[in-house]
């Protein structure tokens, strides 16, 4: 009796064991690679690339080591998705409630207010300054990203105007022309966006460019759209 059940007890204890070190269920594998890129991406903006280390991600996220790196080759591959992940994911994720206002300058204002005080958040753009940062150790990161940001920017500008000029008064303007959409949309974030990004990757007070937006943003759309209403997009 007694010999049955010393055989039971280190079973038991095998059983339990492979409960703990084996793989999460395929449900918890997102929120395991959420918690590590979430960890990794604090502790990079704490401490840099070559501050950080993976000792310390781990801590952070609550898991093993053989867990990060059963998902990520090395802290490289780890800092690349990180980047990707908050400068290039996030642009998809926008999304923009009803714009307020009764004519279209009003609504563009609005959209485009909310688009540039939801994009220049400070933890974002530090992100971006340690990518910026870190461009000759990554250059094949650095030009993909700022190629796949403009493309997915883009797409966000070119979705935004569709929406919001649907009036008669504007879907008659060539500007606005399927064909030309693309260029316009480009052309309404270079004039809105870039200059109040590349403030934000040099400034380090970024609540009072914060403060700057909406009158920004107001005088640049009015100027956008006495453009396209009395030029023309080539």
């Amino acid at each position: 009796m007694k010999t049955s059940n010393l055989k039971k007890i280190p079973a038991a204890k095998a059983k339990r064991a492979t409960v703990r070190v084996g793989r999460p269920p395929k449900e918890l594998a997102g929120e395991v690679d959420t918690r590590i890129l979430d960890a990794a991406r604090k502790m990079f903006l704490e401490r840099g690339f070559e501050g950080a280390s993976i000792d310390e991600i781990a801590e952070a996220a609550r898991s093993g080591k053989a867990t990060i790196y059963a998902r990520f080759r090395d802290k490289r591959a780890l800092f690349i998705d990180v980047v990707t992940r908050d400068i290039l994911s996030r642009i998809t994720e926008f999304k923009t409630g009803v714009p307020t206002g009764s004519t279209i300058e009003e609504r563009l204002t609005s959209a485009a207010s909310t688009l540039l005080h939801w994009g220049l958040d400070s933890e974002r753009i530090a992100l971006m300054r340690l990518a910026v940062a870190e461009a000759r150790r990554f250059p094949d990161l650095a030009s993909t990203v700022s190629r796949t940001a403009r493309d997915l920017s883009t797409e966000l500008g070119v979705r935004l105007l569709g929406e919001l000029t649907q009036s008669d008064e504007l879907r008659s303007l060539p500007a606005f022309a399927p064909e030309r959409l693309t260029t316009t949309a480009r052309f309404f974030l270079d004039l809105i966006a870039v200059p109040m990004l590349l403030r934000a990757l040099f400034e380090v007070d970024l609540k009072t460019l914060d403060e700057e937006i909406d009158a920004h943003v107001a005088r640049s759309v009015a100027f956008f759209l006495a453009a396209c209403r009395h030029g023309s997009v080539s």
